[in-house]
């Protein structure tokens, strides 16, 4: 997925080329998630496509493994969703290591934890990336002091994750798979330090793909089977090991994993006879979902992404909008910040004025979020809503700097909606605002930047917004 910059006041669902079609009423989950899977590998700091093409990797190990239809497909979703659980540990790496967490994780998830040496080396690399020594020398012995601190992360991540996969309603195999996916074959992994055939086997298949993906990805084949081969009975199950070195002259399977069409070949590996079709209240689901995956990223903003939506479908209502509409824009508000997982803690949570830099970075995330959105098939329609919840009628706002004839009324509504759910809430630089001084804010820019209408409706609905 590669991220298109449109010239200024054009937004991109206003190019004929880019116009998102409406959402299929049905479609297969697989597709849904491998989209999705692209804002997990922004929160982890891969290449957009890593948890697909780790996909592809585990579900050929599972047909040579002859694994039934009821595991290949619980693996395959782990794969999907492995990452999910990313977004809840970025604060504390980010503040730990002082630096960008998108940059920590990559560097620090390929070194081998077992060489205490090589993992000290790579440790001080990855503290204060960029900063003075003495900055460096701080965070690499606040690490270093810390006990359980490596632990502690991933059994964070590890039991978020399981528990978004049994929130849509995968099996135990699925969630299990992905709590257990840093577990090593030797029983120096986490989160429980088991050992061989104790653990799960999708999650052994899941660790060693996703090893596999990130090598190979950044260096080739040949590089990435040199990994398997070294951590062959340290890492990874032997027998794994050793299915995967064989596929050492398969030059044209290994291409069709850095394929441009690599997204249509995953959801033709998703097992036939288990394929899951999705729609409505499991669409909304998945939302939620993701929803809650955004706002892990920061301890600010929790549960920003529900109550945005909450707000913006109580303004809909009292502005008279019908149901479906009033879902579609709670579907948008759940997910308007998904492309902030693409934005580093350290600037999300800094608790002191933005740098020019640290700004664009910021006004970027709607471009995130259409990216994202707009490659989903069930949530394209959402995308020039959910992106545009920056813009304001008179053109100061961002990425694109729209006018009020280029903001439809949902758009119109999420903006503030947005507005007041941030004035509201605590931020790393102030305690949030009381709803009579939010409200007061709102009316300055009534009818000029923030819609009149929208700004009435919300003022009419402001009582039942004290819960929230």
């Amino acid at each position: 997925m590669t991220e298109t910059l449109t010239p200024a006041r054009v937004a991109p669902w206003e190019l004929d080329a880019a116009r998102p079609r409406a959402a299929a009423s049905r479609v297969q989950l697989s597709q849904v998630l491998a989209a999705l899977s692209h804002a997990l590998d922004l929160t982890e700091g891969q290449p957009v496509g890593h948890s697909i093409r780790s996909c592809l990797i585990a579900m050929r190990i599972a047909r040579e493994l002859d694994l039934d239809g009821p595991t290949r497909s619980a693996l395959y979703y782990a794969m999907l969703l492995k990452d999910a659980g990313c977004s809840s540990n970025a604060a504390r790496i980010a503040i730990l290591f002082g630096a960008d967490d998108r940059l920590v994780k990559p560097r620090m998830k390929i070194v081998d934890w077992h060489r205490s040496v090589r993992l000290a080396v790579e440790t001080f690399r990855s503290s204060a990336l960029g900063g003075p020594l003495r900055e460096r020398v701080h965070h690499f012995l606040a690490i270093a002091r810390a006990r359980n601190t490596t632990h502690d992360l991933i059994q964070i991540r590890c039991d978020r994750g399981a528990e978004i996969a049994r929130r849509l309603g995968f099996p135990d195999a699925t969630a299990n798979a992905i709590r257990s996916l840093d577990e090593h074959w030797n029983g120096r992994g986490y989160p429980d330090g088991v050992a061989g055939d104790d653990i799960p086997l999708l999650s052994r298949i899941a660790n060693i793909a996703q090893t596999v993906e990130v090598v190979h990805a950044a260096d080739g084949v040949d590089a990435a089977l040199s990994i398997v081969r070294q951590r062959r009975r340290t890492w990874f199950d032997p027998a794994l090991a050793d299915l995967i070195l064989s596929w050492r002259n398969d030059r044209v399977w290994w291409q069709t994993v850095t394929s441009p069409d690599v997204i249509a070949a995953v959801v033709d590996s998703e097992p036939f006879d288990h394929v899951r079709v999705v729609s409505g209240g499991e669409l909304e689901g998945v939302a939620r979902a993701f929803a809650d995956i955004i706002d892990a990223k920061s301890p600010y903003t929790y549960r920003h992404s529900t109550r945005v939506a909450d707000i913006a479908r109580g303004i809909a209502s009292v502005a008279g909008l019908d149901a479906v509409d009033q879902d579609r824009l709670f579907r948008a508000g759940l997910l308007h910040d998904i492309g902030k997982l693409g934005v580093s803690s350290r600037i999300l949570d800094k608790p002191a004025a933005l740098t020019a830099d640290e700004r664009r970075a910021v006004e970027r995330h709607p471009l995130h979020t259409w990216e994202i959105l707009s490659h989903v098939s069930a949530f394209a329609e959402l995308a020039p809503v959910a992106s545009a919840h920056h813009e304001k009628l008179d053109g100061s706002g961002y990425p694109w700097g729209l006018t009020r004839e280029q903001l439809d009324f949902p758009s119109r509504i999420l903006a503030v909606a947005d507005v007041y759910e941030a004035l509201t809430a605590d931020r790393p630089y102030r305690a949030g605002l009381s709803r009579e001084e939010a409200l007061e804010i709102i009316t300055r820019d009534r009818g000029n930047r923030l819609c009149l209408h929208a700004v009435d409706a919300l003022e009419a609905h402001s009582l039942d917004l004290e819960g929230l």
